[in-house]
């Protein structure tokens, strides 16, 4: 009896032993690609996001043609008023925070356990993660694979990197991506000349730019419009 509890165990080891093999070699896969990913696009412009092409595919469904209006601008040229718009819209505690806003976090979640309406507690250093290296959703196994990519670009990439990148990816309209082809869509001019008022309409439809737009802002978008433009007189300095 004795021998045959042996023998099971030493079939179940190199069996085990097999499994723990080939899960490690993903994760070591996984994670050199990530990182070789990540700092890649340090230097390089990420051509195209997964939400561009699921856009797309929705659009072909609708019977509509695909649209992806693009126009990447370096971080110099992009309006300080839109850089400014960005942060006091999303995130004013971008220059000081690790990748997280726990406050943000923890209020978002307070209030979705009460059952208000669902809100997001996403930093913009979360969100480029997302809109550059994820699929869209708000599954917990994306949510994981948020914090991951947020940390490696916390740490791979400037502040300054990771507010042009989400100012040249981030949905903007039907088909419009990025601060340029949006000020080029709306006002009919590049967006290193937007106003302090044209650069914070822009950012006050960043939450659902496919139902709210700068061309037609509602009472609500309007008076988003005035709250983000007090917090850009109220935002201090932004050193990179």
């Amino acid at each position: 009896m004795a021998q045959k509890k042996r023998s099971a165990t030493k079939t179940k080891s190199p069996l085990l032993k097999k499994i723990t093999s080939i899960l490690s070699r993903i994760l070591i896969w996984f994670l050199s690609v990530s990182i070789l990913w990540v700092l890649a696009y340090r230097f390089i412009n990420p051509p195209i996001t997964l939400l561009m092409i699921e856009r797309n595919i929705e659009r072909k469904a609708d019977g509509k043609t695909f649209k992806t209006d693009k126009k990447w601008m370096r971080f110099e040229d992009i309006s300080d008023n839109m850089k400014r718009a960005a942060v006091s819209a999303e995130d004013q505690l971008f220059l000081k925070h690790m990748g997280f806003d726990i406050k943000a976090i923890e209020k978002a979640y307070e209030s979705n356990e009460k059952g208000k309406k669902v809100k997001g507690g996403s930093t913009i250093s979360q969100q480029t993660a997302k809109n550059v290296f994820l699929w869209p959703g708000r599954s917990w196994i994306r949510k994981g694979f948020e914090a991951y990519f947020t940390l490696l670009i916390e740490m791979l990439w400037s502040k300054e990197r990771i507010l042009e990148v989400y100012l040249n990816v981030i949905e903007m309209g039907d088909g419009i991506y990025g601060a340029e082809a949006a000020s080029q869509a709306y006002y009919g001019k590049s967006c290193s000349s937007l106003s302090r008022a044209e650069a914070a309409l822009i950012a006050a439809c960043f939450p659902n730019p496919l139902r709210w737009t700068p061309a037609h802002p509602t009472r609500y978008i309007q008076h988003r419009q005035y709250l983000i433009m007090r917090n850009m007189r109220r935002l201090g300095p932004l050193d990179f």
